[in-house]
């Protein structure tokens, strides 16, 4: 635990920042839960001049969500459900996501820190120009997900979510870890792996080996690897001439 602080920057005393930890890899929680701090209930995220702070927004149905140039701070965002959403230029700071269907999102040029998505089926959705920071995704849907120069600036954490057939291409997640993830055809491509640590992950199927430089697997996982690199290379088995 590490002491929190208030948004002027001083310590709070008596408050202690919640963490979520896997193996070596530790994020700070949204802070929604701290004593004294009310979060009123809200009908709409647009609006607000800007910035929207210690709400709760739940069980909401949306043909359509926009949001742009907005500061979402100090929130729960419960059940919400949108056929099709747009996000840029958004901060997001101490957030919890919970059980939302954002499928087909697209969502850019955002920054994101202390924010936890449990349960959100966000598949399909583009996720494009985001700065990460103290993030966890976890028992989420991302399949067929695009993560396109998306920056880890501090640890996330996937746990326990779908990524078959996600794409990570101009992406630096070097303070990462996959944790129990179905990465079916998921797809590394140009970026920064070092150190992501996805140790306890099946990567027999996955796409782009050779992106994967100094990441962090265990020894069993080489194998697997491997498989997955002669997938990828499409090779031709002969018979051994020595049993010719």
């Amino acid at each position: 635990m590490t002491r929190g602080c208030s948004r002027s920057g001083l310590p709070l005393k008596g408050i202690s920042m919640i963490t979520r930890t896997i193996r070596r890899t530790s994020v700070t929680l949204p802070s929604v839960n701290e004593p004294g701090l009310y979060l009123s209930n809200i009908s709409s995220l647009e609006g607000g001049r800007g910035r929207i702070a210690e709400f709760q927004y739940a069980d909401t149905g949306l043909r359509d969500l926009d949001l742009a140039d907005t500061h979402l701070m100090d929130g729960r965002i419960t059940g919400l459900t949108a056929q099709r959403t747009r996000f840029d230029r958004l901060r997001v700071d101490s957030v919890e996501f919970t059980g939302c269907d954002l499928s087909s999102l697209q969502w850019s040029d955002s920054k994101i820190s202390r924010v936890v998505f449990t349960g959100c089926k966000l598949m399909g959705a583009s996720l494009d120009g985001l700065t990460l920071d103290h993030v966890v995704f976890e028992d989420c849907r991302l399949d067929y997900c695009t993560f396109a120069g998306v920056q880890a600036k501090g640890p996330v954490i996937f746990s326990r979510c779908s990524l078959r057939e996600a794409t990570f291409t101009g992406t630096d997640l070097g303070s990462g870890l996959f944790a129990d993830c179905d990465l079916r055809l998921t797809e590394f491509d140009t970026g920064g792996y070092r150190d992501l640590d996805l140790r306890g992950n099946d990567l027999s199927q996955v796409r782009g080996v050779g992106a994967l430089q100094r990441v962090i697997v265990n020894r069993s996982q080489t194998l697997q690897l491997a498989e997955a690199l002669a997938a990828e290379l499409e090779l031709t088995y002969g018979e051994d001439p020595d049993s010719a």
